[in-house]
């Protein structure tokens, strides 16, 4: 793709649009059927975060936070990072539309080799070594590594110990990020959805059985098991759907294949990364405040996060919709499908926003204040709950855009095409990462400067202005790529959801007030967040409030058919 061909053009040409088929295993799914999917995957989802959630109540409950749990935490920094890079985003954005194409493929020559088992064949050695080799090194200079994360540490031993335990998660994460977008390629969704469920059922049962003879190490060598057990739910129903139609197929032929372009790969690799180094910033910055502040910003990142999962799952139902547009080159459709996006996303953020910032004291001591987890604890963990909610709508923002932005790039393509100038990379390639290094830098910034006055709230200050900082450049950055967002209905509709969420916030603190029990104060005051939140944004007219509410009127206001005894006249 080169910078002076137009962007449409762009966009209609680097992706490849298989033509629809209507029989056969391999055809594209029909609507009924992604309504089945996307209600399998929800639910799948949920019971995954479900048990993550689980996980962190229960090291809340053994461990507190204290030096133990923070070194743990440091370990977690491979697994953190590894699953964005290899299960998420970058192998998703290499792996579906390859093994897609080796579908179209397949089609076109069903007597010839197997263009699926020939990717299959050609990719997945290369991988494994590579997240072998990738592994030992991580598992080799464990040291070095926790040195560089957390050079405040009073003693790393407990986490080089436990790095080295989690390095392990390297290969199967991979393995599993690998199958599962094939999975998806092939229609397949029920398996890569549960991989979550697994992994977090590996992590809770070395923590119940082993917390206490192992300490705070159970926690990471249930980080390792579940990442294989991810990995193993995934290989049957893989080499079932690879022995289907592929053995049935001749090997005569010609051997047209696919050519992968890994150039494409690497700003998508770049930016996951980058994203991911808001941890290693808060980790680098925290390790130097009092034991246990590491711990008090993971458990408030881990509750601040549950409010955006509504969001992405919605962005990852709609992603195939808005690629699909892009590769047809209707911009206007992809645009209109960003916008909607958008404003679901944030309406969605903005209510979990506006009960966290009222309710936060009360989630953080219903979750966790338990067992060595204190008093103090709840306290230091809600004021960051607090501060960590003022960056989730840029978060949401982020997912959403991010995800028609990478679209454009090819991946793949096939090996008699001629090579395209499409191999190289450009500057708005890039640009996503540009972003996010400067975020990060405002995010650093800030919490150099706050972290000796605040401690953690400042820190986590640092973080939502940076990943603010970076929406908006993204926001710019998706315009540029050729998706004409109108800024004015955008940013409208942010302000009255913004508006609606402020108020309904101040309602639900004072709404905490009158109550004191934790659970009461959740409920009572989640319940005024939601009814002024709602009231508002209705009368603001915010399409993706007053929708769902006027729906529900009518639903509430439609006549039922009165029953026998309501038909018989009185008197």
């Amino acid at each position: 793709m080169t910078t002076d061909q137009p962007v449409a053009a762009q966009v209609a040409t680097t992706v490849p649009v298989p033509a629809p088929r209507t029989d056969g295993e391999d055809a594209a799914p029909r609507g009924g059927f992604l309504a089945k999917a996307f209600g399998v995957t929800a639910l799948l989802s949920a019971a995954g975060s479900g048990l993550g959630l689980l996980r962190d109540l229960l090291l809340a409950r053994y461990f507190g936070a204290n030096q133990g749990t923070d070194a743990f935490l440091v370990a977690w920094t491979v697994p953190e990072t590894a699953a964005p890079l290899l299960i998420e985003d970058a192998m998703a954005f290499l792996m579906v539309p390859a093994f897609s194409l080796a579908l179209v493929l397949r089609e076109e020559r069903p007597q010839g080799p197997d263009p699926v088992r020939q990717l299959t064949r050609s990719t997945l050695p290369w991988l494994l070594l590579a997240l072998c080799t990738l592994s030992g090194i991580v598992a080799l200079f464990a040291p070095q590594l926790v040195e560089l994360l957390a050079p405040g540490l009073a003693d790393p031993r407990l986490a080089v110990t436990c790095t080295r335990i989690t390095a392990v998660t390297v290969v199967p994460f991979g393995v599993a990020g690998y199958l599962a977008s094939a999975l998806r390629a092939l229609h397949a969704f029920t398996a890569p959805a549960v991989i979550y469920v697994m992994y977090n059922l590996g992590i809770l049962a070395l923590l119940l059985s082993g917390h206490r003879l192992l300490g705070v190490r159970s926690a990471a060598l249930g980080v390792a098991l579940g990442s294989l057990l991810m990995a193993g739910v995934l290989v049957v129903p893989f080499a079932r759907r690879l022995r289907g139609r592929g053995r049935r197929a001749r090997r005569r032929g010609a051997g047209r294949g696919l050519v992968l372009i890994p150039l494409a790969l690497l700003p998508v690799a770049a930016f996951s990364l980058t994203r991911q180094s808001q941890v290693f910033i808060e980790r680098y910055l925290g390790s130097a405040l009092p034991p246990g502040t590491i711990s008090h910003l993971n458990y408030a990142a881990k509750v601040s996060q549950l409010a955006m999962t509504s969001a992405i799952l919605i962005v990852t139902v709609t992603f195939p919709v808005v690629a699909r547009a892009m590769a047809a080159g209707d911009l206007t459709a992809a645009r209109d499908r960003v916008e909607k996006d958008l404003g679901q996303a944030a309406a969605l953020v903005l209510l979990g926003t506006a009960f966290l910032l009222s309710c936060a004291p009360a989630v953080a001591a219903l979750l966790f204040q338990r067992g060595a987890f204190g008093p103090a604890d709840t306290e230091a963990t809600a004021a960051v709950i607090r501060v960590y909610s003022f960056g989730l709508p840029a978060q949401a923002m982020i997912g959403v855009m991010v995800r028609p932005y990478f679209c454009v790039r090819p991946v793949v393509r096939r090996a008699e095409a001629p090579r395209a100038e499409g191999d190289r990379t450009t500057w708005l390639d890039w640009y996503p990462v540009g972003a996010m290094m400067l975020g990060l830098v405002v995010t650093f910034t800030l919490g150099v400067t706050l972290t000796p006055h605040f401690g953690a709230p400042g820190l986590a200050a640092g973080n939502a202005v940076g990943i603010t900082f970076t929406a908006a450049l993204l926001m710019r950055g998706l315009m540029l790529r050729g998706i004409a967002l109108r800024l004015g209905l955008v940013l409208g509709g942010q302000a009255r959801l913004l508006a609606a969420a402020i108020t309904a916030a101040g309602a639900g603190s004072l709404a905490v007030r009158a109550v004191t029990a934790p659970l009461s104060a959740a409920l009572f005051g989640g319940a005024t967040v939601l009814l002024v939140f709602a009231a508002l944004g209705t009368l603001f007219g915010v399409p993706e409030v007053r929708g769902p509410v006027l729906a529900l009127l009518a639903r509430a206001r439609r006549p039922h058919a009165p029953s026998p005894a309501e038909g018989k006249p009185h008197g």
